[in-house]
């Protein structure tokens, strides 16, 4: 569609006065050409989505997410993280094959296009991650993808997993040239080293450089578990963060999920760099991990995304939810006024845009920007009487409520009918999937 408008809803910008507007939101050629009072097409060739009682907002923009381990959703239940990892996450992405990976990268991308997220920052596994692109290149979702790279000699990694450093680098270089930039530059890549822990110093070392040569991100885990911290402190003398930044991988293109267990020098080593955190509530509730210090990293100075994690720790995708909890968790600590409505949804919005190092193109509803914007409807009984569309976004509102979904200025979700992708195929495959995997 040329032209595409999203008619009489109450908008929020989240531009820097942090505006709230009436009327429509118009997108041409996939941008934003005006946000608010009332737009008449330009061109005969538009579509008009009926956001009559519905919050238009950026789409949300998650910046940590595992799309390939979705059909272990339930999988994996009532355990830390390093036995989640070594009994059940470790052994499922190794059984992997392609239509397996397929299958739930596509399973991932439906679930959170209709719940309102249209961009994300995903590690897929070792192998396979040509077919968690082509999911998403087939959703029409926003996303930055990297291939896992694990090559420490650790005898609880599943054969299946291991790979040389040669390999890991020559296989994440080819993904590279294949993928990063299509779609209109909807699709990316990022180098995605697992954590410090399944990866060797001189693979560590090499990402951070070629990342910078080639203009790509570094996205990869870090103090998400007090046992990790140990193990990392008993190998290298010294604490995540440092680590990372010695091998040269903290900076403003680095991504780095979790967070929990950080040391105030860890905190301002990060600001520092520039480098952004992404915190994952619902999956560090669940894996009895802990909970971010989100106020204390933003008084820092430092820079805050918010994601779901993965479906086998969450056990969903649903970035309304992980943006309520992010509002909720530090309330009873650090006192009421935390984390305001407005600043919640910031983050999980502009401040994912951030990480995923395209705050210029998205994340905000400002005329140039991309045309990633959502209608949530506020009209169901949780969601009203309205006394602001910032209380009823952080604090009411569900995936479930999101009536129409664009990204790039294309219509993903209209009326709450995914357009890209046939959810009963989607459903159909990943059980059937999911059964034969389960079933070795």
């Amino acid at each position: 569609m040329s032209e595409v408008i999203f008619r009489g809803g109450t908008i929020l910008t989240i531009d820097p006065q942090h505006r709230v507007l009436s009327g429509d939101l118009a997108t041409r050629d996939g941008a934003i050409v005006q946000v608010g009072g009332n737009y008449t097409p330009k061109t005969p060739d538009y579509t008009i989505l009926d956001a009559t009682d519905c919050v238009v907002m950026p789409g949300l923009v998650q910046a940590h997410v595992h799309t390939c381990q979705t059909l272990a959703r339930g999988r994996a239940d009532d355990l830390e993280l390093l036995d989640w990892l070594r009994n059940v996450i470790w052994p499922y992405e190794a059984s992997l094959d392609e239509a397996a990976a397929a299958a739930a990268g596509e399973l991932a991308c439906a679930e959170l296009l209709l719940g309102g997220t249209t961009a994300i920052l995903d590690m897929a596994t070792v192998h396979h991650t040509d077919a968690i692109f082509g999911a998403a290149e087939r959703s029409g979702i926003r996303a930055t993808i990297g291939k896992a790279m694990m090559d420490a000699d650790d005898p609880q990694i599943p054969k299946g997993l291991r790979e040389t450093t040669a390999h890991s680098l020559d296989e994440s270089a080819r993904l590279i040239k294949q993928w990063h930039g299509t779609a209109n530059d909807r699709l990316r890549y990022a180098y995605a080293p697992r954590f410090v822990l399944s990866c060797t110093d001189e693979l560590l070392r090499e990402v951070g450089i070629q990342a910078k040569a080639k203009g790509v991100r570094i996205h990869t885990h870090a103090s998400e578990n007090t046992g990790e911290v140990a193990l990392v402190r008993e190998r290298f003398g010294k604490d995540n963060i440092v680590v990372l930044d010695e091998l040269g991988l903290l900076g403003p293109h680095t991504c780095v999920a979790h967070c929990i267990h950080l040391t105030e020098t860890e905190r301002a080593l990060l600001a520092s760099r520039g480098a952004h955190v992404c915190s994952c509530p619902s999956s560090n509730l669940k894996l009895a991990s802990g909970v971010c210090p989100l106020p204390e990293l933003i008084a820092a100075g430092v820079s805050v995304a918010i994601g779901a994690d993965g479906a086998p720790c969450n056990n969903n995708l649903d970035g309304f939810m992980e943006l309520r909890l992010a509002a909720l968790l530090h309330k009873p600590r650090v006192g009421p006024r935390t984390l305001p409505a407005p600043e919640a949804v910031r983050l999980a919005t502009l401040g994912g845009a951030a990480a995923l190092g395209l705050a210029d193109r998205i994340g905000s509803l400002e005329v140039g920007k991309r045309g990633d914007v959502i209608a949530v409807d506020v009209s169901s009984l949780h969601t009203i009487p309205a006394a602001s569309p910032w209380s009823q976004i952080t604090y009411s509102a569900k995936s479930s409520d999101v009536r129409h979904v664009a990204v790039d200025g294309s219509v993903i979700v209209r009326d709450r009918r995914l357009l890209t992708l046939d959810v009963a195929q989607v459903k159909d495959r990943a059980r059937k999937a999911a059964a034969r995997l389960f079933t070795k």
